[in-house]
């Protein structure tokens, strides 16, 4: 039914049809594309929740389209006959019987509730959405709050009085319960029809079942905060990684002097470098730390996983490899030791790692290693790794015995100790040849500090898969 404010108002003209079509060709093509983008997207099975909002978000814009291109259809075509109803369909996904919801016509239905003489006059389709028969007639207004839900009929009422009082247009939503007991959104759009006085003479609308539409906008809502609880657990875990990583490794930031005798002390320096494809924190860690004894522990590590998890068992095993250290306990049995205690752990992990006492006295460096990169030795501008012992990694296999290797070094040496997050890179993985390869600079370097500002601008941009973390000991002359 036409909407009017005067019985007597002029109908209005029609829009052009070249350029209603047009709009109806764009809308189709538009819809197309996001009908693509949508399959695309229902081929990934992921929970992934996410992917979930994209897919609500695709279902969304096609009903939003789809609905659009119909509008635009009725625009150019009019007012539909009676006969162009059609018959009652099938049954919609959240309704039971009545309209089908392939077509917007059927989704769609008018009234008009005459005040002079409380006749009721409803369409076809609103028939259909209601559940009713096109013969048993309309609701009137006193009668249309029985079938809307209790919680909405406070709204319609208010609507309703809105609109014959003060002369209000109405523009609301609300619920209905059909006769089979399902339930339906309407959106109800209506206005009152001024008789040549300007009083009210009667009230119309046009309501729409817009039920599937508020369903895909339910589910669009609900990914969309569960995509958000999981970003702020994921920050939230995140925050704790750190804190709990910045807890664990060393105070000590930048270079630690430490004074030796006979051959000479050690200056160093370490760095940890993050992830360049992920926000989460890893098990990998670093430490030097002066021995009672005089000797110094240099260790370096990594455990598999990533968050709480990984840096709190990291906590765990560099606790205990500094308690044994500090015991007096060499390289060999420390990695034995931690492999029993991640064995007999309650999170079973794998985990690698290396671990170095210099005697300042003989400038020997005693060392083992648990399936890790072998450390780098550079000396007068050439490196090599050193030979590795026998050692599997960590919580890989039980009743193991690690080797244990010793090397002298001399004034002017440089260690090198990393995770192998360090050089294995989403492009490439380039192994120790691109740290060896910066003996010259190493060479030219006047502290560790220097040496790890060279590895961080040769490779603290690169994309790394994992974080890694490098530790560099220079035996000071």
């Amino acid at each position: 039914m036409p909407s009017h404010l005067f019985a007597d108002r002029p109908a209005p003209q029609p829009p052009e049809r070249d350029a209603v079509d047009a709009l109806i060709n764009r809308t189709r093509l538009l819809r197309g594309d996001v009908d693509a983008v949508r399959r695309d997207a229902s081929v990934i099975e992921d929970d992934d929740p996410q992917l979930r909002w994209q897919r609500a978000l695709c279902e969304l814009a096609v009903h939003q389209l789809d609905d659009l291109g119909e509008h635009l259809g009725q625009l150019r075509d009019g007012i539909p006959h009676a006969s162009a109803a059609g018959a009652p369909g099938d049954t919609g996904p959240e309704t039971s019987a009545g309209a089908p919801t392939g077509s917007l016509l059927s989704r769609v239905g008018s009234a008009e509730w005459n005040l002079l003489t409380d006749e009721v006059s409803w369409s076809d389709e609103l028939h259909q959405i209601f559940g009713r028969a096109p013969g048993t007639g309309g609701l009137s207004l006193d009668e249309l709050p029985s079938v809307v839900l209790a919680e909405d009929q406070p709204l319609l009422t208010s609507m309703v009085t809105d609109c014959l009082v003060d002369g209000r247009p109405i523009d609301g939503e609300f619920r209905i319960l059909l006769p089979d007991g399902g339930m339906r959104t309407l959106h109800m759009m209506g206005e009152p029809v001024l008789d040549t006085d300007g009083c009210t003479a009667s009230m119309w609308a046009v309501l729409r079942d817009v039920s599937s539409l508020r369903r895909s906008q339910r589910i669009v809502g609900r990914t969309r905060d569960t995509l958000r609880r999981r970003e702020q657990m994921a920050s939230a875990e995140h925050r704790m990684a750190v804190q709990l990583q910045e807890a664990v490794l060393p105070p000590w930031r930048g270079s630690l002097p430490i004074p030796g005798q006979g051959a000479g002390g050690l200056d160093i320096a370490a760095h940890y470098l993050p992830s360049g494809s992920s926000d989460l924190i890893g098990g990998d860690w670093y430490d030097a730390l002066p021995l009672p004894d005089g000797r110094t522990l240099l260790t370096v590590g990594d455990l598999t996983g990533h968050g709480i998890p990984a840096t709190s068992a990291m906590a765990m095993l560099l606790g205990a490899l500094r308690g044994m250290a500090v015991a007096g306990i060499g390289p060999g049995a420390v990695m034995g030791h931690l492999n029993q205690l991640i064995e007999c752990s309650a999170q079973p992990a794998l985990g690698s790692a290396v671990c170095c006492t210099f005697d300042q006295t003989t400038g020997r460096l005693t060392w083992a290693q648990a399936g890790h990169p072998a450390p780098l030795l550079f000396r007068n501008g050439e490196g090599h790794p050193l030979p590795l012992p026998d050692g599997v990694l960590l919580g890989a296999a039980s009743g193991v015995t690690y080797e244990q290797d010793q090397v002298d070094l001399l004034p002017g040496d440089v260690l090198v100790l990393h995770t192998d997050g360090l050089t294995r890179q989403i492009d490439r993985h380039a192994g120790p040849d691109v740290l060896l390869g910066l003996a010259p600079r190493f060479a030219q370097a006047r502290s560790a500090q220097d040496c790890v500002r060279t590895v961080v601008e040769e490779l603290g941009s690169s994309e790394r898969l994992d974080d890694a973390c490098v530790l560099v000991a220079r035996v000071e002359a």
